[in-house]
């Protein structure tokens, strides 16, 4: 007798063998990944170089609990409470601190401590972006000669002198915003603020970098081009976590979705080369005030240029740099005004004194305004439009840092909103108080130092200048012309906002009023 069997009788044991095979495979891999981690972690809190720095345990362990408030827009957030517990030096990640002393401004931004060991930490170049061109502009441009050669070419289209030209560009614009709140109908009529002012600071910028406005105020519709930028903020801010601290996952990531993510890395870039194109076409301009008219002037008296990949990148910069960031200090001071309206009505007898008629008000009058300027202080100060700390990486000789040694490898930052709201720099931090700018005797002890919202050292803001002005002209015409009130939507804790390197800013509804002989 002949016994037979399939195929399918013998494999099966194979078959069940090569299973638990692969599970013990997959398992030992997990557990040995399990083990490293750990074995990691505790190499961090207790024997890496930055163990002697004070911060939560579980933050050195693993930078789980950082990554969580970036991907939930709570970094600020996160970072401050930190601060609060564990002072001014913190560990907030296994390989990051964060510092709130004023002199942190100096030692991370500036030319560094005064003390010998180490050096100034450069920017941590990893963390980012390259322009979709290849091109370095002022923000990412690695090279301190390169980029002292591009800040040199755009200074003079940002100095006193050139903001005096553009004098008469800035005042259309503010004119016309005041025409816009006064057509809003019925008095008392209620407006966005944000959106008013993204169009009045997007159609300057827009006039100034590319000789042409985006029509924003023309239309009361977001353009495209701004739309997109404003779409990008949030979802730039979380894929950064992938790029900066997974680039394995990030480049399957960028494999899998990499027209996607193309797609919206051109798309701002395309909207900047198409208008630099119509304004190079134009060449120089009978007004001669815009960024390129000034450009052009040095390029005719043999100095360097730029390449056109450089115009691109930063034209598109400074849409972004110029505008969204001053909309958001005059939106959040007009909501901490209305809050405060004894402070409202100092700063209304202030500019309504100084000023006979709206045409009196212009850039340069405006510079004499104490309370204003101290408002606008104040308003950068409870709401900064970069809250968050700008990272650098200490150089292969470490750093000092106020004092410490931080070694090599380190990401240092000093973020603006954790180090203005503590109240070891400032008193009574949580509360709106321009005199504290203006020589109040309760205040003479903030650290005043620590408030700089432009930064410092060779790479601060080249607009700052740009900015001051702009800020106190427009808000001088709406002070002197309206009346506001909060609206009930608007009417609880406004600032209680979501943070992407930026503010995703909610609808600021403001009822404004034509004020009796404006």
């Amino acid at each position: 007798m002949e016994f037979s069997t399939s195929n399918s009788t013998i494999s099966r044991p194979s078959t069940i063998m090569d299973h638990l095979s692969i599970l013990r495979i997959v398992s030992l891999v997990i557990g040995l990944l399990f083990v490293r981690w750990i074995a990691r972690g505790v190499y961090r809190v207790y024997f890496h170089p930055l163990s002697r720095f004070p911060g939560p345990r579980f933050s050195a362990f693993t930078r789980l609990p950082h990554l969580n408030a970036v991907r939930r827009g709570i970094l600020h957030k996160h970072v401050a409470r930190l601060h609060e517990t564990y002072g001014e030096v913190v560990r907030i990640s296994p390989d990051e601190l964060s510092f709130i002393h004023p002199n942190a401004w100096r030692d991370i931004y500036g030319l560094g401590s005064k003390e010998d060991k180490g050096s100034a930490p450069p920017k941590a170049w990893g963390k980012y972006r390259n322009s979709p061109n290849g091109a370095y502009h002022l923000l990412n441009m690695p090279d301190p000669v390169q980029h002292a050669r591009q800040r040199k070419i755009f200074l003079p289209a940002f100095s006193n002198r050139a903001l005096t030209q553009q004098s008469p560009l800035f005042l259309r614009y503010a004119n016309q915003l005041v025409s816009i709140l006064k057509s809003g109908g019925v008095e008392g009529a209620q407006f966005d603020l944000i959106r008013v002012f993204n169009f009045t600071t997007f159609d300057i910028m827009g006039d100034l970098t590319f000789g042409e406005s985006l029509h924003m105020l023309d239309n009361a519709e977001y353009d495209p081009w701004v739309k997109a930028i404003f779409q990008n903020f949030k979802r730039g801010a979380q894929l950064g976590l992938l790029y900066n601290y997974y680039p394995l996952v990030a480049g399957v990531f960028q494999a899998v979705m990499h027209k996607k993510v193309a797609q919206a890395q051109y798309a701002h870039l395309n909207f900047a080369t198409s208008r630099v194109t119509k304004r190079l076409e134009k060449g120089r301009t009978s007004e001669g005030v815009d960024l390129w008219d000034l450009i052009f002037k040095q390029e005719e008296k043999g100095k360097a240029g730029l390449t056109r990949d450089e115009m691109d990148v930063n034209a598109g910069l400074f849409m972004i740099a110029g505008t969204e960031t001053t909309a958001t200090v005059l939106s959040g001071l007009m909501y901490l005004l209305c809050l405060h309206p004894a402070s409202l009505a100092k700063l209304v007898k202030e500019v309504r004194s100084a000023f006979p008629s709206s045409d009196d008000i212009t850039m340069e009058s405006a510079v004499g305004l104490p309370y204003l300027n101290a408002c606008i202080k104040e308003g950068m100060r409870m709401y900064p439009p970069v809250p968050i700390g700008l990272p650098h990486l200490t150089p292969p000789e470490g750093s000092t840092i106020c004092g410490h040694y931080v070694p090599p490898g380190t990401t240092v930052a000093a973020p603006h909103w954790p180090m203005y709201y503590s109240d070891t720099i400032f008193r009574d931090p949580k509360s709106f108080v321009p005199e504290r700018w203006t020589g109040d005797e309760r205040y003479a002890r903030d650290e005043r130092a620590a408030f700089q919202p432009f930064s410092v050292g060779p790479r601060d803001c080249l607009g700052k200048n740009m900015a001051y002005h702009e800020m106190r002209l427009l808000l001088s015409k709406v002070i002197f012309h309206f009346d506001f009130e909060l609206g009930p939507e608007s009417d609880g804790d406004w600032f209680d906002q979501e943070s992407y390197t930026l503010w995703q800013k909610k609808p600021l509804l403001i009822k404004v009023k034509t004020a009796t002989g404006a």
